[in-house]
């Protein structure tokens, strides 16, 4: 007897081998129609897979992570089935699941435009219909690649031909359609529902600019209709957000290929960074960190000996002078060190908090710059922390708990915890490493933070905290890490006196909170559309005048405005009001100030507040008092 547990523990008991459908069907007719695949033993499998031994089973449906991930690589394979049909002489490469999603490369004469997208998806609903089965087959390595290449399938038998001679390989058909996969897959095509194209893109063969250059079609899949429809929402929340869209129309930054990678600041944009900063060097006063400062060029030797020469150099932009070798920086961390090293320190000064708005350069591969968001020139709220291994923890609570307070007051309270722990080449004791991730699991279980841990993602010099953030739309953004570094400090001779009199290396903590401002900057545009807390805003009152008779009234408001600390501007244009309000509208100021004769005679404003809402006339006075009050960081407008 062949005995199958399942995950409630329950236990059937077959007399002969069976298939995995076989055993959903023994369960029940409505589990054999929504079964797309199974986990016997924990790997996950084919619903054609044959059991001949006692396993565990888990029959997954498109209710399962597995199950969804199952359906978007068979609708990539799908996709290519459909390409094939419709130009026999493309050559079909790699087609992988994404987040969200799938692409799939081409090789075809010409690149895939949006109307063959369409033509594209088209055929794939068609080949679906037919609910075709798909099937498994296994053939020797030399095999493959020889029915590959009968087929004209170059880049299939290149593949295939990299696989070790002694192996076999999977082969999944589809109708007249065939490709390599280790699977699994869904039984029929008919279980492929709700699927998109996106778009397409370029794409060099494995990723070498040397190769030739492929087309690469972007598509989305669904286990629900409703859940497609809820994704295609999100893009298209996510379109009208986007920071670049946002950054022309309110006037607040560009980028150029005069400068790639490099953001060009306007007023505006500025004004943003500038509350920004000011608000995070208060921050770091408040806290006990020291503002610092250190060089953006350091010679290569440097480099070499914090390891960064040896793991980072091609990230690194370079420069000669007077026959030396020097490297702007890509991160603070080693001038911070050599701060610390001017001069000598006792124990009974530790822990030493230095902080740093430094500015980074790093070369990002053109293809991966976008916006504000992913850039070669950054400023990081970065900073570092001198202390013994017996203070890690507390440092690590304390900076858990401040890193949530300004988190808050830019409007964000849903934060990812994540650990990575130590990797397989580290330097340190198991003793140390030990220790420092203990703190970081208790500075974090002390918060009452829900952490996920990341087995062997650590750095090799100390294991590492990730703070990420949930926006609006239910995106992630890593921003914040805490890195416990154990190596740099000695590499670099770092030191203090220790109680006994000896000198000890120091541990080194790596903290930044936003990361780059310039990205964190683009967070916070997408996350609120553009329609920024009053405090971030960088115009944030226009007082609009009916008619000439009101300007010298509206300069005094205004005038009263400024000196309460507000950012506000006057509107005298010769327009109808109606056109000064729809205009300053579009440009998402979080109050209009409207002032006609009877409200000069009052010493009053109309007050319209952003999204056309309607708080009526109220006395110049009261209308500071509201704007002052939400003029502060943590104030939220509604």
């Amino acid at each position: 007897m062949i005995q199958v547990t399942l995950p409630d523990g329950s236990v059937r008991s077959f007399d002969k081998p069976v298939s995995v459908g076989e055993v959903a069907a023994n369960i029940g007719a409505g589990l054999a129609k929504a079964a797309l695949a199974g986990k016997v033993d924990g790997k996950l499998v084919d619903t054609s897979y044959v059991i001949d031994s006692p396993v565990h089973l888990g029959v997954v449906t498109d209710k399962d992570a597995d199950g969804l991930e199952i359906i978007r690589h068979s609708t990539a394979h799908l996709l290519a089935y459909a390409v094939k049909e419709l130009y026999p002489d493309a050559q079909v490469t790699i087609g992988p699941v994404i987040e969200d999603g799938f692409f799939y490369d081409f090789s075809y004469k010409r690149a895939f435009t949006v109307e063959d997208l369409e033509k594209i998806e088209a055929k794939m609903t068609e080949l679906a219909k037919k609910d075709e089965k798909v099937e498994r087959k296994v053939l020797p390595r030399d095999e493959a690649v020889a029915y590959f290449k009968g087929i004209g399938e170059a880049y299939k038998a290149e593949i295939i031909a990299s696989i070790p001679s002694d192996e076999d390989v999977s082969l999944y058909s589809e109708g007249a359609f065939t490709d390599l996969c280790r699977g699994p897959h869904v039984p029929s095509t008919g279980k492929l529902k709700h699927f998109k194209l996106m778009k397409v893109a370029g794409a060099y063969w494995r990723g070498d600019h040397r190769n030739e250059m492929l087309t690469r079609v972007y598509g989305t899949a669904w286990a629900k209709k409703e859940d497609l429809d809820q994704y295609l929402f999100r893009l298209e929340e996510a379109e009208k957000r986007d920071h670049r869209k946002l950054g022309r129309l309110l006037d607040l930054f560009h980028v150029q290929d005069d400068a790639p990678g490099m953001v060009f600041w306007h007023p505006n944009g500025w004004k943003i960074w500038q509350v920004v900063e000011q608000y995070m060097r208060k921050v770091y006063e408040e806290n006990g960190y020291q503002e610092v400062r250190a060089p953006m060029i350091l010679d290569r030797t440097l480099w070499e000996k914090s390891g960064h020469w040896e793991n980072y150099q091609d990230a690194m932009f370079t420069t000669k002078s007077e026959k030396h070798d020097y490297a702007l920086k890509p991160m603070n961390c080693p001038g911070h060190v050599l701060i610390y090293n001017s001069g000598l320190h006792s124990y009974k000064e530790l822990p030493l908090r230095y902080g740093e708005f430094g500015s980074c350069h790093r070369n990002e591969s053109s293809g991966s710059l976008h916006g504000i968001m992913r850039v070669r020139g950054f400023v990081q709220d970065d900073g570092h922390i001198f202390c013994t291994e017996d203070q890690i923890q507390d440092e690590c609570i304390a900076f858990n708990t401040l890193l949530k307070k300004v988190y808050a007051d830019f409007g964000f309270s849903d934060i990812i915890y994540k650990i990575s722990t130590r990797p397989e080449k580290r330097v340190g004791s198991d003793e140390v490493w030990d220790k420092a991730e203990s703190a970081l699991k208790n500075a974090l279980d002390a918060a009452g933070a829900p952490w996920e841990e990341l087995k062997g993602e650590g750095a090799f010099y100390g294991p590492k905290i990730e703070y990420s953030l949930k926006d609006a739309l239910g995106r992630v953004w890593q921003c914040g890490t805490m890195q416990v570094d154990f190596n740099v400090p000695v590499r670099l001779g770092a030191e203090y006196v220790g109680e006994d009199n000896t000198r000890r290396h120091p541990v080194m903590l790596h903290r930044a909170i936003l990361g780059s401002l310039e990205r964190f900057i683009g967070i916070l545009l997408e996350n609120h559309a553009g329609a920024l807390p009053l405090w971030l805003a960088p115009r944030q009152i226009a007082v609009a005048s009916i008619t000439s008779d009101q300007n010298e009234y509206v300069e005094k408001v205004v005038q009263r405005l400024k000196n309460a600390g507000l950012r506000a501007e006057s509107d005298l244009r010769a327009d109808k009001i109606s056109y000064k309000i729809r205009e300053l509208s579009l440009q998402k100021l979080p109050y209009i100030a409207v002032c006609g004769g009877k409200e000069a005679e009052a010493n009053a404003v109309a007050v319209r507040g952003r999204g056309n809402l309607d708080l009526g006339v109220m006395p110049v006075e009261k209308f500071i008092e509201l704007a002052t009050s939400l003029n502060r960081p943590g104030a939220h407008l509604t």
